[in-house]
């Protein structure tokens, strides 16, 4: 047993409005980190693709769909699955867009930047998925964490300021 089959191990559990506060502040940085690199690839939302066929179209037409995840953390009740599910859309988002930064700039600190959008992206999908469902509190930090990290590796690598 791990103390997760029947729901969200967490010692405080938090209510659904703090927890879609949360989700929202993280989901919002990484959209943020998915605009800044994709304007230092030199990426216009323009170049989004219907049915995405190069890693430019893929990274833009991520960075509408992280957009539309903005847009719908302010619809409806706050329901915390949903809202670290689009927090997790949002940090994919930046985790593409990294990807496409970084084929453009191969330095050292683009290759950091890059592994810690990764890291964000992945601890954002543990924090959303499974029985979490994005009211664990430990992997919320842990997301929150990566968050922070893949912000400053991007302000690094010169992707933000």
């Amino acid at each position: 047993m791990t103390g997760t089959e029947n729901g969200p191990t967490t010692a405080h559990a938090m209510p659904a409005e703090e927890l879609r506060k949360l989700h929202s502040a993280r989901a919002h940085s990484a959209h943020g980190r998915a605009v800044t690199a994709c304007r230092h690839a030199g990426i216009d939302r323009d170049a989004a693709e219907l049915v995405p066929k190069s890693p430019v179209g893929r990274a833009a037409h991520a960075l509408r769909l992280s957009a539309e995840s903005l847009t719908a953390l302010t619809a409806g009740t706050a329901d915390p699955a949903a809202d670290a599910r689009c927090a997790r859309n949002a940090a994919a988002a930046a985790a593409l867009a990294a990807q496409v930064a970084h084929s453009r700039d191969d330095s050292g600190e683009a290759l950091t930047a890059l592994r810690a959008a990764l890291a964000a992206s992945q601890a954002a999908a543990v924090a959303a998925g499974g029985t979490a469902a994005g009211g664990d509190a430990a992997l919320n930090r842990a997301a929150d964490d990566a968050e922070a990290h893949a912000v400053a590796t991007a302000r690094g690598a010169g992707w933000t300021r």
